[in-house]
């Protein structure tokens, strides 16, 4: 269903010169006159769908639901500034917690992150309703002097990296994660990339959007794919690390000369690992060693 939304929006929804990446990217940008390009990001996380309040603590949602958001503005590589939180709360509570309760506990999760990421909470909205827990959270983020990182900066021949680990978020990692944000701004600062997006609904899923926005292909070389220690022993592992989602890790395409820069110094604290490249034409392709490529469909998490 998103990605036909997505279409209907593009065609019904006008453009708008002071917002060039409105409906294309991992967030918005706004080119405010006389100042500093904003990012605004928004996700709305909903009970049953991306976490469960009968079983998992509110303050883990809690901390999910500006995760995400601060992940989006990590794809761009802009600095997280201010957020907005709306929430709606059912209104016999769950889990034992009257709404208050629960309320308190969703933010009891959020604002450590946001201490730590220097993110103002500037504001937002709360309601009570006959359905289940909701929580939305906008983001705004400045980019910096080399501008915001897109997904449709791609060429063919760029190197294709990804930072961390993929697979087996649902075991934990999707409420526990670091945004990427330190690592995308030192990784922009430093290296030419070309393009950039969060790994948020499957590796094999979101490199075939970049490389589609990039007007290009793509090859994932499987044998380079890095595993989480979640799925590393499985035999679904593979197809774990290519589908799952939520891994929220980095994407990114690069000059090969860069890539090969980027994973001999290791500027971070995470690895960073060289996963395949993009190529001429369109499609999704994977290759193994002494294997000839071949095409197949993109599969992740659709809304």
């Amino acid at each position: 269903m998103e990605a036909e939304f997505y279409d209907w929006l593009r065609e019904h929804v006008p453009s708008d010169p002071s917002w060039p990446l409105g409906l294309r990217d991992d967030a918005a940008v706004w080119k405010r006159p006389g100042g500093a390009e904003l990012v605004v990001t928004t996700d709305l996380l909903s009970d049953g769908v991306d976490f469960r309040l009968e079983t998992d603590d509110p303050r883990r949602a809690g901390r999910k639901a500006l995760a995400v958001n601060l992940s989006d503005l990590a794809a761009m590589a802009a600095r997280p500034v201010a957020a907005t939180v709306s929430i709606a709360l059912p209104r016999s509570g769950i889990g034992g917690r009257t709404p208050l309760e629960l309320a308190i506990a969703l933010f009891e999760g959020l604002l450590p992150l946001a201490k730590e990421f220097d993110v103002a909470i500037a504001g937002g909205d709360t309601n009570t309703h006959d359905g289940p827990t909701v929580i939305s959270v906008t983001a705004f983020g400045e980019v910096t002097a080399r501008g915001p990182l897109t997904r449709s900066g791609g060429q063919p021949g760029d190197a294709l990296l990804v930072t961390g680990t993929l697979g087996g978020s649902i075991l934990g990692h999707h409420f526990d994660f670091t945004p990427r944000v330190r690592e995308a701004l030192l990784l922009h600062e430093r290296y030419e990339l070309h393009a950039g997006m969060d790994i948020s609904d499957g590796l094999s899923l979101d490199l075939s959007r970049m490389a589609s926005a990039s007007g290009c292909g793509a090859v994932i070389n499987v044998d380079s794919v890095p595993f989480s220690e979640a799925v590393r022993n499985t035999e679904e592992r593979l197809d774990r690390a290519l589908s799952d989602g939520e891994d929220f890790e980095l994407l990114l395409a690069a000059p090969v000369d860069v890539a090969k820069k980027i994973v001999k110094d290791r500027p971070l604290g995470c690895p960073v690992t060289r996963i395949g490249r993009l190529i001429q034409g369109d499609g999704l392709m994977f290759e193994k060693m002494f294997i000839n490529p071949a095409y197949v469909e993109p599969r992740g998490w659709l809304h």
